[in-house]
């Protein structure tokens, strides 16, 4: 009974100044409207990064021996029955449904060289309709065209190291790199084509070959170096690798495989994103200081002129502390109502306006290429509407309310009666 009294006490001042609570509510809206929208935005563009890292990477999750990250060496392969046993994991009916295609590489180090000189280069033996289906490379044509399963001999060359070794399609050159027998393996290929990543890095060491091409180089057979992985999302990331940890646990255990996760295989890009969002929480965070400066003084004047009126509610019986709830609920509604109608107003527009995607480019004029952190990444953002961060939008936005209302609603509580039984209406 009490609690409704002071639910109607809260409503009636709320309308009595409808002004002024509408004045302040435009500001929730406002702010509500624009959170909703950055949020959304900056989620489809830090997804968007991720993907086209691992992509051009390791993938999301990825299944490799623990030194070979450091060495790349032939050595580090995975054991077969490793091969094997994280192949099933991956087909599981457990974690089948978050996996958007898995690639199997065996990825060493070696030496590229033609009659132009010789380049250090990575050299990645590949199944090439997994890796069309799993990176971006293959999109990177510029001349001749990628792998197909029954090239033998093929290379698939990188733009600026087929330059500074004279290559283009159709020239022949030499792969050297230690064999599964310890012994240097040397191998003649033919350029079937080059491509261009945008990522320098990239373009100056890779070349392509298909897995049956480096087995026969490098008597390695059909053994692979890593297993990597693309997920319906980077935030699926923690628990595959969790499922992938305990259906692998004894090589693990024995040191012969180990789970890699995007964010340690490319510490570069998760450090970018981490500090991408702390720089958009400090936005927000000034711009919701702003708003919630804004409740104080609609609230707190709200308590200056009702002295006299919260002076005879606590002679009629009412506590300081439900004076206080009054105010607080005032502050609560307030906050309540117009964050719900500003982030239904944001998701709806940005839905409506950017649900087929956000073109950043028309803020980077004049600039060809978009990298981030050492990945090239498209400029048309597709924005993401997941339920965890619209709770998270609506909980910050009610605890803004809470916390500006807090101090009004203390000086509500410390009304002296007589004091204010001398105000005037």
């Amino acid at each position: 009974m009490i609690a409704r009294i002071l639910i109607r006490l809260a409503l009636r001042n709320l309308r009595r100044h409808l002004r002024r609570t509408v004045l302040t509510a435009s500001a929730m809206i406002v702010g509500g409207a624009f959170l909703a929208w950055s949020m959304t935005i900056d989620d489809g563009s830090h997804e968007q990064w991720v993907d086209s890292g691992v992509r051009m990477g390791s993938g999301h999750v990825t299944i490799e021996r623990p030194e070979y990250r450091l060495r790349r060496q032939i050595d580090d392969r995975l054991p077969a029955d490793v091969s094997r046993a994280a192949t099933q994991a991956l087909a599981s009916p457990e974690v089948a449904p978050h996996v958007v295609t898995m690639s199997a590489r065996l990825g060493i180090n070696g030496l590229a060289s033609s009659a132009a000189g010789a380049r250090p280069a990575q050299i990645i033996g590949v199944d090439p309709v997994a890796e069309a289906a799993f990176g971006t490379i293959d999109d990177g044509v510029t001349e001749g065209r990628y792998l197909e399963p029954d090239d033998r001999l093929a290379a698939y060359v990188g733009a600026d190291l087929a330059r500074s070794l004279g290559l283009e399609v159709g020239s022949r050159f030499v792969v050297q790199a230690q064999g599964a027998d310890g012994e240097i393996a040397g191998q003649r290929l033919n350029v079937v084509g080059i491509f261009r990543s945008r990522v320098p890095a990239i373009d100056q060491t890779t070349i392509h070959i298909t897995l049956a091409t480096a087995g026969e180089w490098l008597g390695s057979g059909s053994d692979v170096t890593n297993i990597a992985v693309v997920l319906r999302g980077s935030g699926r990331t923690r628990w595959v690798s969790d499922r992938l940890a305990l259906a692998l646990a004894e090589p693990v255990e024995r040191g012969e495989a180990r789970i890699v996760e995007w964010r340690d295989a490319n510490p570069v890009l998760a450090a970018g994103v981490a500090i991408d969002e702390f720089g958009n929480y400090v936005i927000q965070g000034f711009l919701f200081v702003i708003i919630a400066f804004a409740i104080v003084n609609t609230v707190l004047m709200s308590v200056m002129h009702r002295q006299r009126e919260f002076g005879v509610l606590q002679a009629q019986g009412l506590t300081p502390g439900q004076t206080g709830t009054v105010v607080l609920i005032e502050g609560l509604t307030l906050s309540a109502i117009s964050g719900l109608v500003g982030v239904g107003l944001g998701l709806l527009g940005t839905w409506y306006f950017f649900g087929d995607g956000f073109d950043s480019s028309v803020f980077m004029q004049g600039i060809d290429e978009l990298t981030f952190s050492g990945t090239a990444v498209d400029p048309i953002i597709v924005p993401i509407f997941g339920v965890r961060r619209l709770v998270q939008i609506v909980a910050f936005i009610l605890g803004i309310g809470i916390l500006a209302s807090v101090y009004p609603a203390l000086r509500a509580a410390r009304v002296d009666v007589t004091e204010a039984m001398k105000f005037d209406r």
